[in-house]
C-alpha cells in the first residue's frame, strides 16, 4: 500500500502546475506574435525578393525569439512536470545550449534594431556618425553575424555548464526556477560572468541608442520650432523615440531580472523567482507587439486579420 503524498508534497505540485499554465499562456501568446512578424517579412522576402535592413533585423528578431520561446518553454514543462526527463544525457544539456543562444540573440539583435535605428534617424555632424550613417546597410550584416557569434559563445559556455558532473541533482524537489534543480559552484563564476557582460553590454547599447536619439530630437525640435510646416523627420523621430523608450523601460526591467535570475539560479522557488519568471517569458511577445504597432507594413497586416477592424467598417458601412 502506497504512502499518500505529504501536503507540501501536493502543495508544490498544485504550484508546479498552475505556474507551467501561466507559462503556457505568455508563451503562446509571444510564439504566435513573433510568428505573426516573421510569416509577414518572410511573404514580403518572397515578393520583393529582398529586405531592407530594419526588415532582416526584425526577421531574425522575430526567428530568434518565437525558438527562445518554444524551447524555454519545453523546458520549464519538464522541469515542473517530468523532470526525469531532464536527467537523461544530451536532454538537458541541448536544453540550456539552445535556450542560452537564443535568449541571447533576442538581446543582441534588440540592442541592434536600436543601434539602427539611433543610426538611421539621429542627426548629427560627426563624421563618424555621418560615415556610419552613409554604411550602415552594408554594416548590419556583420553586425548581425557578431550578434549571432557572441550568443554562440554563450551557448557553448552553457552546454559545457550543464555537461560538468557538478550539474547533477540529489534533490526531489519539482519546480525549480533557477536551471532544473541544477546545483553551482564558484567554478562557475566565470561563465555567470561572460553572461553577465553580455547582459551589461547589450543594456548599454540600448541605453546610448535612446539618449542619443532624444538628444537629436530635442535638437531637431529646436531648429523647426519657427516652421509650421509638418515635418516628416520629427514624425520619424516621435515614431522611433516611442519605440525606443517604450523598449527602454522594458529592457530595463529584462535586465534587472536576468541578474536577479543569476542571483536567484540556485535558490529554491519563491515569489520572487516565479515574478522573475513570469516577466522573462512576457517580455518577448510584449515587445515585439510594440515594433508591431511601429511598423506601418506589420501594423496594417495585423489589423486586416483582426476581427476588430472588420467591426469597425460594418459600423462605418451601417452609420
Amino acid at each position: 500500500m502506497e504512502a499518500s503524498p505529504s501536503p507540501q508534497q501536493s502543495n508544490v505540485t498544485s504550484d508546479g502546475v498552475l505556474t507551467v499554465a501561466i507559462i503556457t499562456v505568455e508563451v503562446f501568446a509571444g510564439m504566435w506574435i513573433n510568428a505573426f512578424v516573421v510569416c509577414v517579412l518572410c511573404i514580403a522576402w518572397v515578393k520583393k525578393k529582398t529586405l531592407n535592413s530594419n526588415e532582416k533585423i526584425l526577421l531574425l528578431l522575430g526567428f530568434s525569439r518565437f525558438w527562445y520561446l518554444c524551447i524555454a518553454w519545453v523546458y520549464k514543462f519538464l522541469s515542473f512536470i517530468y523532470p526525469n526527463y531532464l536527467y537523461v544525457h544530451t536532454i538537458l544539456q541541448l536544453a540550456v545550449f539552445f535556450q542560452a543562444f537564443f535568449n541571447h540573440c533576442n538581446l543582441w539583435f534588440s540592442a541592434s534594431l536600436c543601434s539602427f535605428y539611433c543610426i538611421k534617424i539621429a542627426n548629427f555632424r560627426n563624421r563618424s556618425f555621418i560615415y556610419l550613417k552613409v554604411k550602415i546597410d552594408r554594416i548590419v550584416p556583420w553586425l548581425l553575424l557578431g550578434s549571432g557569434i557572441l550568443a554562440l559563445a554563450v551557448g557553448i559556455v552553457a552546454y559545457d555548464i550543464a555537461d560538468k558532473p557538478h550539474c547533477n541533482s540529489n534533490s526531489t524537489g519539482r519546480g525549480n526556477f533557477g536551471t532544473a534543480n541544477i546545483k553551482m559552484d564558484k567554478h562557475f563564476f566565470p561563465s555567470f560572468f561572460l553572461a553577465g557582460f553580455e547582459y551589461a553590454a547589450s543594456f548599454m547599447v540600448v541605453i546610448f541608442a535612446a539618449v542619443f536619439l532624444l538628444f537629436s530630437l530635442w535638437r531637431h525640435k529646436r531648429r523647426m520650432q519657427t516652421n509650421s510646416m509638418k515635418d516628416l523627420s520629427m514624425d520619424a523621430h516621435i515614431r522611433a523615440m516611442k519605440s525606443i523608450f517604450s523598449f527602454l523601460v522594458m529592457y530595463s526591467i529584462n535586465f534587472v531580472c536576468l541578474v536577479l535570475n543569476m542571483v536567484y539560479v540556485t535558490k529554491q522557488e519563491n515569489y520572487m523567482t516565479f515574478l522573475i519568471l513570469v516577466f522573462q517569458y512576457i517580455f518577448p511577445g510584449a515587445h515585439s507587439l510594440i515594433l508591431i504597432f511601429s511598423n506601418p507594413k506589420l501594423e496594417n497586416t495585423l489589423l486586416k486579420i483582426l476581427p476588430i477592424e472588420r467591426s469597425v467598417k460594418r459600423k462605418v458601412c451601417v452609420s
